[in-house]
């Protein structure tokens, strides 16, 4: 038996935008004996009739974008400035002898004898 045309009424599968996947389908409207719109039976919303056609995917290149856009940020940025050298008895600082400084605060609080 040869396809017929559609008729309003017909269930179709089509690409529903606002579920995002491809449904079933209620012709909605024709136009030349062809579906011009159609009503997603799950969520009812009427829109135009895409052949089944799933839209190619989202470039993610947001990513991209901002580590460029970072990029040229910093490379405007003139450099920071050096620190200066630190002195050589800076470098390693010295040990305090920790029972030195209690004998000898032990020593102040006894007083002169």
């Amino acid at each position: 038996m040869p396809d017929r045309s559609p008729r309003l009424g017909d269930v179709i599968d089509d690409y529903c935008p606002r579920c995002r996947l491809l449904l079933n389908h209620d012709v909605t409207s024709l136009f030349a004996d062809e579906v011009a719109k159609v009503t997603c039976r799950t969520c009812h919303n009427a829109h135009d009739y895409r052949h089944a056609q799933v839209p190619p995917k989202r470039r993610s290149g947001r990513q991209e974008d901002k580590k460029s856009l970072l990029d040229q940020v910093l490379a405007s940025m003139p450099k920071p400035p050096e620190p200066p050298p630190a002195p050589p008895s800076a470098t390693r600082p010295q040990k305090r002898d920790l029972w030195a400084e209690i004998e000898r605060i032990k020593g102040q609080r006894k007083g002169p004898a």
